[in-house]
């Protein structure tokens, strides 16, 4: 095999491991936040709670969420409709209802205009009577 071919080939092998690499561990990403999943613990039941994902846009234009939908309608989020500029942070406030008892895990979808795969977000807890 020529040598310069087989260099090219090993070039393009590393440059495809790197950025496979990057990708599986989320390097890559323009939207950073600080956590992706929230753990309440124990909530009494019929005690709603709340909590904020914070998060870094780390893009070069502007970042907007398009949309911010929870898995169902025992959770409520609350997100800025305005852009959130390069380098500034932003918060997605989540509130659950704590109606049913039991443990519960609930997603929360975000899509933007930078992201191509929606970002999605958890808070899990365990609803316990008073």
């Amino acid at each position: 095999m020529n040598p310069f071919l087989t260099i090219a080939l090993v070039a393009c092998l590393m440059t495809a491991f790197m950025s496979f690499t990057s990708i599986i561990s989320g390097d890559d990403s323009e939207v950073k936040f600080e956590e992706t999943t929230h753990q309440f613990n124990q909530i009494p039941q019929g005690t709603p709670v709340t909590t904020k994902f914070k998060f870094t846009n780390n893009a070069a234009k502007p970042l907007i969420l398009k949309n911010v939908k929870a898995s169902c309608g025992c959770t409520t989020p609350d997100y800025p409709k305005t852009p959130i500029m390069s380098g500034e942070m932003g918060e997605i406030t989540v509130t659950y209802n704590a109606a049913s008892m039991g443990k519960f895990k609930k997603s929360i979808t975000v899509s933007t205009n930078i992201e191509e795969t929606p970002i999605v977000l958890f808070i899990e807890g365990d609803v316990v009577a008073k």
